[in-house]
């Protein structure tokens, strides 16, 4: 039996009933990291021992006719960003090198309690704040599409790993596009989750054993199908028990809106002067929509929802660096109220804007949030006429890496022309801002050999009708394709 991009579920399956070994799984997977991380530095800690070790046990469970669950025996990686107690947890921070957590993330616990082998961990940048994965402890990640070009972050070493066939599941986060960037430059699948359904506590930042939920940020699978999303997604849902109580239990989604594709309700929004697409990702994007017009959706490629795009950008740019400041030293944040005391109070330059967030007062945030809920409230009245949205998970392909510091100084080139690099938080916040679930999926690729991919934004809380579209179109316009190389 091959494992070589197998469903994680379908293995634990074959395991389970004795057709294939979870031992037999381990020694693949190593030998696959062995072939190709060197290449990749996707795989940046693993234990082989205990991975063996806990194989063995597997497998003898099952003979004994024992179930641990839906990822009994299957050995997996996570995202570094994760607490781990038996694998180093540094996410990128140098002076957590070599440390391991106290317990858990409870996302991963939820992975290890329905029967899955921990094998190792995947890189991430700095704090997970940059849509490259790179760190001073780990160095650099590449694409294995193009390894000259970044995987993307900052769940990148989770795709980049995916898409190599160096694990068959991931685990990822995302405040600022950091499943669905990845994503969409690996051609892999993940899933950002509605806001609140998959607890982060034990994810870092914002540090370790904090007892709060962050707010905007979210957690969710990465797969090689559409049905692994699905069935991760499941086991993952819920609140901590240790905050919300024995009794609390996983939020009851709701069914996918539609059970026909002629039932199916589709919004495109391909491009837009807010942060112009790069010619590919739109073409992509608007032959995906073309796909579901075959198969009977009504699609609208006109309708957008009743905020303005620039806003919600600056919107969402001050509530999120108002997390991430919220760690940063008073040194830092006294710099930023400086600069935004001296600035004109029109002045939302990129740079600025991200001054304000971090210098945000309480007052001001509650009424940032505001103006967030007024966001949210127009999305909801768009999805009265809309199931799901199409639109970029990232303006441009994969692009070469760029370490150059400060970030606010790089560019990427679209249409010939330079934009600033923050410019690729814009598609990524323009659904994360009202909380929305999307769905990564992958669409192809450029005429250069790049993975394009977009995201399908649904309803709060309608994970499962963008789940049910993505699904549609793995069957029927691409399904997952191994970069050149990595297929044998």
């Amino acid at each position: 039996m091959s494992f070589l991009y197998r469903s994680a579920f379908a293995l634990a399956g074959d395991i389970k009933a004795g057709r294939a070994s979870a031992v037999d799984a381990v020694e693949f997977f190593l030998g696959r990291i062995d072939t190709h991380n060197g290449a990749l530095n996707a795989v940046i800690a693993v234990n082989p021992e205990a991975a063996r070790q806990r194989a063995r046990e597997a497998d003898a469970a099952a003979a004994r006719g024992e179930d641990w669950g839906a990822l009994h025996g299957v050995p997996l990686t996570i995202k570094d960003a994760f607490a781990t107690g038996d694998l180093p947890t540094v996410a990128g921070i140098a002076e957590r090198a070599g440390r391991t957590a106290a317990e858990n993330a409870v996302a991963v616990q939820r992975y290890l309690d329905a029967g899955a082998i921990l094998l190792g961990k995947t890189n991430v940048p700095f704090m997970s704040a940059d849509l490259q994965s790179y760190n001073d402890v780990y160095g650099t990640t590449n694409n294995p599409w193009a390894k000259n070009r970044t995987c993307g972050g900052s769940s990148g070493g989770a795709a980049a790993a995916l898409a190599a066939g160096l694990t068959p599941l991931e685990l990822g986060s995302d405040i600022g596009g950091s499943i669905r960037t990845p994503s969409h430059f690996n051609g892999v699948f993940g899933h950002k989750s509605s806001y609140g359904l998959i607890s982060l506590l034990g994810h870092i930042p914002p540090a370790e054993g904090l007892l709060r939920e962050p707010d905007l940020s979210v957690a969710g699978p990465l797969a090689t199908s559409v049905a692994d999303l699905e069935q991760a997604l499941a086991l993952l849902l819920g609140p901590a028990a240790s905050i919300a109580g024995p009794c609390a239990g996983a939020p009851a989604l709701a069914p996918a809106r539609f059970r026909e594709p002629g039932e199916l309700r589709v919004a495109v929004w391909a491009d837009d002067p807010f942060c112009p697409v790069h010619p590919a990702v739109r073409a992509h994007i608007l032959a995906a929509a073309e796909t579901l017009e075959e198969l009977g959706a009504q699609v609208d490629r006109e309708a957008r929802p009743a905020f303005d795009a620039q806003a919600n950008h600056e919107n969402y740019t001050m509530l999120m660096l108002s997390i991430l400041g919220a760690d940063m030293p008073a040194a830092v944040r006294e710099q930023a109220a400086a600069a935004v005391a001296a600035a004109a109070p029109e002045d939302m330059s990129e740079p600025l804007l991200q001054l304000r967030g971090i210098a945000l007062s309480h007052r001001d945030w509650l009424r940032e949030d505001e103006r967030r809920q007024r966001t949210r409230r127009a999305w909801a009245d768009f999805f009265k006429d809309f199931d799901v949205l199409l639109c970029p998970c990232a303006h441009v392909p994969a692009f070469p890496h760029d370490h150059s510091e400060p970030m606010q100084a790089r560019t990427l080139e679209v249409d010939g022309q330079a934009r600033p690099y923050t410019e690729i938080l814009r598609w990524a916040g323009l659904t994360l801002n009202a909380y929305l679930p999307a769905t990564a999926v992958p669409l192809g690729i450029t005429d250069d050999g790049l993975p394009v991919g977009c995201q399908i934004a649904g309803p709060y809380l309608g994970d499962r009708t963008a789940l049910a579209v993505a699904a549609l179109l793995e069957q029927h316009h691409r399904a997952f394709v191994p970069p050149p190389g990595y297929a044998g």
